[in-house]
């Protein structure tokens, strides 16, 4: 609904300005210029780092969790019913150890993304009010609000070396 209503501000904006084919409009699409920058490959290297053995735990109980079920699968119409309960048990539990470390790690990596994306917000906006200046444009949109834009007016690879500058 958001994007809809984006893209619908700006239609009413172009159009409702007399002068709408003097008003000069960039895109740029934050997203990619500051996930491409030197900055967040620095940053996706140091989380890799720092999430390693984390990631290589939640592998491991996915792997003990499968090894289970595959047992089940294959060895548990032979089996009596207190061994057959027994690995639905283990299953179970390792099942729910998975998704307890995978939902712990996904929080806490996103944690680091969003305080990595706050921390990075005054540059991009200095970076973007120079694109304004330096290219005499009236408005920069986000390019998820945009259906087209001309290639010369697509501004995110000069936001990009901004931002690595």
């Amino acid at each position: 609904m958001s994007r809809f209503l984006l893209i619908f501000a700006a239609l009413i904006m172009a159009f409702s300005f007399p002068a709408a084919a003097e008003t000069r409009i960039g895109v740029v699409d934050l997203r990619q210029a500051l996930f491409s920058s030197d900055d967040a490959k620095a940053f996706s290297e140091t989380l890799q780092k720092d999430f390693a053995g984390d990631e290589a735990k939640v592998r491991e109980v996915q792997e003990e969790a499968r090894k289970l079920k595959e047992r089940l699968e294959k060895d548990g119409a032979m089996m009596n019913e207190t061994e057959r309960n027994k690995l639905v048990s283990e299953f179970q539990e390792k099942v729910k150890e998975f998704n307890f470390l995978k939902q712990r790690l996904d929080s806490t990596v996103n944690q680091r993304k969003q305080a990595f994306l706050e921390e990075a917000r005054p540059e991009v906006d200095v970076a973007v009010k120079e694109l304004l200046e330096e290219n005499d444009l009236d408005l920069i949109l986000p390019s998820e609000a945009v259906v087209y834009v001309k290639p010369e007016m697509n501004l995110t690879s000069q936001l990009l070396e901004k931002l690595n500058r």
